[in-house]
């Protein structure tokens, strides 16, 4: 069974970081996830930067952009991460656009996720009709999980769509917005969060965009199996660099 439904299957509420392959430094990745391993984080999506990340804020493309300047590239990131099952349980999921895919080859690109043990994908701009009619086979091949995204405007009819075809979790984005640009949670969200727990989807879902600190961890997770942190991390990495990440994993979900 993939990692991530086995990670899934736990009884407790996940907590998932995202970071910038290749930032603050370009050799950071690595201690950055065995860190993050280390502190308590259940899973963890490394962002392969791009050069026009639509759906990223100004925090997250920053980060993108220092990370292209220091070499980062995809042959790179696979290079770091060869041996990242030597030291690594937790599942990793690669998060990034369709063009750097598309250009190192689909297939290649699967294949290589699979020799050095990525559980799946969130890819924000490949549309699901097209991974369904082109991608998934390949993608099941090699044993990936791909993640769809969902928000507050897609329709029930889609997101039952996604149900359907998603074999991991759905990514609920908690708002229209870009991430890292909201701080806590209004009656707007709560009301869409419960409309997508009460369709009972058989997919379980974990909420991006806008959490920062305990509060919004939890009351994300009041609804959903879990929590993605990306701005926030960065944010922190940015300012306090990358020697005490356990200080910031303990303020989402203190040691009890």
């Amino acid at each position: 069974m993939n990692r991530i439904n086995q990670k899934l299957q736990e009884d407790k509420k996940l907590l998932s970081i995202y970071f910038t392959a290749g930032y603050p430094s370009l050799n950071d990745t690595v201690s950055i996830i065995e860190d993050l391993e280390k502190n308590g984080v259940d899973m963890i999506e490394i962002g392969l930067p791009f050069s026009d990340p639509l759906a990223d804020g100004p925090t997250i493309q920053a980060s993108s952009t220092q990370a292209l300047k220091n070499g980062m590239t995809t042959a790179k990131l696979f290079d770091q991460l060869k041996d990242i099952r030597k030291t690594v349980s937790i599942p990793l999921v690669i998060m990034g656009y369709f063009n750097p895919m598309l250009q190192y080859g689909v297939e290649a690109f699967c294949k290589k996720c699979q020799e050095i043990g990525i559980d799946g994908l969130i890819i924000p701009d490949l549309p699901v009709n097209e991974y369904k009619d082109h991608y998934q086979d390949t993608f099941e091949k090699y044993g990936l999980v791909n993640v769809f995204l969902i928000t507050p405007q897609t329709s029930n009819e889609r997101i039952a769509f996604i149900d359907d075809i998603s074999n991991g979790f759905i990514y609920m984005v908690s708002s229209a917005s870009v991430t890292g640009s909201q701080s806590g949670f209004g009656d707007e969200q709560t009301v869409y969060f419960k409309r997508i727990s009460d369709m009972n989807l058989k997919t379980p879902q974990i909420i991006g965009f806008g959490i920062n600190n305990e509060e919004t961890f939890n009351q994300a997770t009041a609804y959903t199996k879990g929590a993605i942190i990306g701005s926030a991390f960065i944010k922190y990495i940015t300012e306090h660099g990358i020697k005490n990440i356990g200080e910031f994993t303990s303020r989402i979900k203190p040691h009890k």
